[in-house]
């Protein structure tokens, strides 16, 4: 699989995201690891998950402990594997999200992920929400202390605007290395962060790329150019939607979520797959 850089390490182009193996409507164990195991098998060296990735109260970090298991159970070499986490978004199990972007929070909430995930540095750590009631140099001074203590390898920030990206890569001595938002063809908003990500070399990750758990089925209907580009190249419009996202810029990473082998062996097709600026302009004017 083509590379594509977080810091110093080169990761697969494609990642996998994690959050639909634990959330509602999740698989059972044993298909989650078989789709990391899947992914591992295909080149992707980029797994991204969440404390918050749990359905009820009682199983905090539950994402977390089944990548873990995926690894070591792997019969291959995941030393090349990076492993991104999240602080900061808490599930309090009654389908509802919110947000605790103490200091004092975040690195408790750091230890914790060390613990189930079972390493010494967590390979990325990133500020998964701003907390309105927080200032946001508190919470990315928190990760900052995390990357200086030598408990985090690489820290990033999640949801972020651009002036956040550039507070926190001040706050951070010029250290931030990625930066995950929403965008997809139905969420593009988030154009100017990656526009600004490519201009200061951090790796920008694309979370729900295909327009959310409950829509990524329905992205051809939804997207005609993204399904008419597909019919004509004889692939899924889930590759076009990848492949156009990677030819925004050199450091996009997108992170498709994935709870069956076959979506994620899909997906990572779509790093070779190489549109041309036709059929790059009719995506780009799809919405």
């Amino acid at each position: 699989m083509r590379t594509r850089r977080i810091g110093d390490v080169q990761v697969g182009a494609i990642g996998l995201g994690g959050m639909p193996m634990s959330i509602e409507g999740r698989p059972d164990e044993q298909r989650s690891i078989a789709t990391i195991h899947a992914a591992l098998d295909a080149g992707v060296t980029l797994i991204d998950t969440a404390d918050a990735y749990h359905l009820h109260a009682n199983e905090v970090g539950h994402n977390e402990t089944l990548i873990a298991k995926a690894l070591a159970s792997y019969g291959g070499d995941t030393s090349d594997v990076l492993v991104a986490t999240k602080g900061g978004h808490l599930r309090p199990g009654d389908g509802t999200w919110t947000q605790n972007g103490s200091p004092d929070y975040l690195k408790q909430a750091c230890d914790a992920s060390l613990k189930r995930l079972g390493v010494d540095a967590i390979g990325l750590y990133q500020f998964h929400r701003p907390d309105p009631r927080v200032p946001y140099e508190d919470s990315v001074g928190a990760i900052r202390d995390l990357l200086d203590a030598g408990k985090i390898r690489y820290a990033g920030i999640s949801n972020a605007n651009p002036d956040q990206i550039r507070q926190a890569n001040d706050i951070l001595g010029g250290r931030l290395v990625s930066v995950q938002n929403q965008f997809s063809p139905a969420f593009r908003s988030s154009e100017p962060e990656l526009e600004l990500c490519a201009e200061l070399d951090i790796a920008f990750l694309p979370w729900s790329p295909f327009g959310g758990i409950t829509k990524a089925g329905e992205l051809g209907s939804r997207f005609a150019p993204f399904a008419e580009v597909a019919r004509e190249r004889n692939v899924s419009p889930h590759q076009v939607c990848l492949a156009w996202m990677l030819a925004k810029a050199p450091v996009v990473i997108p992170i498709p979520g994935s709870s069956r082998p076959e979506t994620i062996l899909d997906s990572v097709k779509a790093v070779d797959l190489e549109l041309s600026s036709e059929e790059l302009g009719r995506l780009d004017a799809a919405g």
